[in-house]
């Protein structure tokens, strides 16, 4: 059996041919978390004109050498009115932030450093050149990079764009994924239950995680344990970039949906990995798709979603990473696992004295729903090890920002 981790660099390796996903124009409001499929250059520089960065007056700097200097004011300039008269020589201008700065003037003095007696300012300290002065193009010059390709967007980047005059913006695709849920005793959310049915949750959980990981998930009818039903289900796929099936590629009779994929053009690279929850994790492609077989039990379906199929689908979209913050910490409690399986807890973390702290949810029972739900981290322990101590080293995947101790004093208070 693979490790996870030569599992998701299989993964990796097989999707970079078609990663990331070819670009798309989209408007700048639905930009937000897309990667740039190009580069965008600025127009014209930023910002375009030297104005100020505070209330105060603009002056020549050798016209205030000194403490006490006192220069009459000769007009008012405010923001959004162009400097379209010079500064007259030995005088200065009352100015508001982002007012252009008017020619002949170097400098601005804060309004807090200058003392006004009528028409006159007197200046409490020497003026220095380019004090308080935004020059034109300091942030960007005319034909500079402002974002490169492949930068994802965020706030930040969506307020930059509308300065540069954006109004859409070319962007890698989001991923299609259709997702399969597999087994006779499923029915949709909204179904009436009979004797030894249940409800398929894991059709919707996936959507939401690939929501989350920035894909367009499809919900297929769910498919049965039959040959025929799991082909008509699988022809839905035609236009995704990803397939999820959940349930049926362990090693059990009615566990069909390998042979089903491999009918329908998909070679399967790997079909277990060594790993708890979900070793029965398969993954393939095909010409114009990949396919992630996940295990039925909803904490092995979202355990190995996390594991491989979120990183996966950041690659098509052209993100970096899995998107999750790894950071070392501590095991809050003793743990018992087998030898040669890395094994994933659902847990909730804290950072406690600056240590971080991972405590496993109550249950670890691949099949409750419960086990992946308020969870914070995945704690990572380690194929060789057999028994955790308390306070044992072990790695966390942070899928939620950790709890802070109240009692641990704040650089912030």
């Amino acid at each position: 059996m693979l490790t996870p981790d030569a599992a998701l660099r299989r993964i990796l390796d097989a999707l970079r041919p078609r990663a990331p996903l070819q670009g798309e124009r989209v408007p700048l409001a639905e930009a937000r978390g897309r990667a740039l499929a190009e580069a965008v250059v600025a127009g014209r520089p930023s910002p375009p004109f030297d104005n100020a960065s505070m209330d105060g007056y603009a002056l020549r700097a050798a016209d205030a050498p000194a403490p006490g200097a006192g220069l009459p004011v000769a007009f008012d300039v405010f923001a959004g009115a162009p400097a379209d008269r010079p500064l007259p020589p030995g005088a200065c201008c009352r100015i508001f932030t982002g007012a252009a700065i008017p020619p002949g003037a170097d400098a601005v003095e804060m309004q807090e450093e200058v003392e006004r007696r009528g028409r006159r300012a007197i200046f409490r300290r020497a003026a220095v050149k380019g004090r308080f002065v935004r020059a034109a193009g300091a942030e960007l010059r005319e034909g500079a990079v402002a974002l490169p390709r492949g930068a994802v967007v965020d706030a930040g980047a969506v307020g930059l764009l509308a300065a540069l005059g954006r109004t859409e913006v070319a962007v890698h695709r989001r991923p299609r994924v259709a997702i399969l849920a597999t087994g006779s005793e499923l029915v949709p959310v909204d179904g009436a239950l009979r004797p030894g049915q249940i409800r398929d949750s894991n059709s919707h959980a996936l959507a939401a995680a690939c929501r989350e990981a920035g894909a367009e998930p499809t919900l297929l009818p769910i498919a049965g344990d039959e040959a025929e039903a799991l082909d008509r289900a699988l022809a839905g796929a035609a236009l995704a970039d990803v397939l999820l099936t959940s349930g049926g590629v362990s090693v059990g009779e009615r566990d069909l949906v390998r042979p089903a994929l491999e009918r329908a053009g998909f070679s399967l690279d790997f079909w277990r990995v060594a790993m708890r929850p979900g070793k029965p994790v398969a993954f393939g492609a095909s010409p114009r798709a990949a396919v992630f077989g996940l295990p039925g039990n909803p904490a092995s379906a979202l355990v190995t979603f996390e594991l491989f199929v979120r990183p996966a689908l950041r690659a098509l979209a052209g993100l970096p990473g899995n998107g999750r913050a790894v950071l070392p910490a501590r095991l809050a409690v003793p743990w018992a696992k087998p030898a040669g399986l890395t094994v994933f807890l659902r847990a909730r973390a804290r950072v406690e004295a600056g240590a971080l702290w991972v405590e496993p949810l109550a249950t670890q029972e691949s099949g409750h729903l419960t086990s992946v739900t308020g969870h914070q981290a995945l704690a990572v322990l380690p194929a060789g090890a057999e028994r955790l101590r308390r306070g044992a080293r072990v790695s966390a995947i942070l899928v939620a920002p950790p709890t802070l101790d109240p009692a641990a004093p704040s650089d912030l208070a």
